[in-house]
């Protein structure tokens, strides 16, 4: 048996939505409110119609209530939401490979140059 709404019957409102609020309890640890949301998401969006969101998400087991009037914090079927799509990956362009092959290139055979190199890319692109 199947609890709630699947991520995929949500609409894209309510996936950014729920974005911030799991980004907005990361930073804050407290329950996020309907006028929190309203502010941080960049949406105009009232908040009667973020609350009809959060609803739906709350029916979906991604966000909870831990009391009346307490905002909501997410769970963790929200986490895994959360985890599954900040990180959105586009196929790299040609003159980035050419770049990272000319940079490579210069370590020359020094196995220690090389990985070092590699290492400083790859920080590079992903900037971690």
């Amino acid at each position: 048996m199947k609890i709630g709404k699947d991520i995929d019957q949500l609409d894209d409102r309510a996936k950014h939505l729920l974005r911030t609020l799991i980004a907005r309890f990361i930073t804050d640890g407290t329950p996020v409110g309907s006028r929190t949301l309203s502010r941080d998401s960049g949406l105009d969006l009232s908040p009667a119609t973020i609350r009809n969101i959060m609803a739906d998400l709350e029916e979906g087991g991604y966000v909870m209530s831990p009391h009346t009037s307490a905002g909501r914090v997410p769970t963790i079927r929200g986490y895994r939401f959360f985890v599954d799509t900040i990180v959105q990956l586009s196929p790299p362009r040609s003159e980035d490979f050419r770049h990272l092959e000319r940079e490579l290139a210069r370590s020359g055979a020094d196995p220690q140059a090389l990985a070092l190199s590699a290492s400083n890319l790859l920080s590079a692109v992903t900037h971690l």
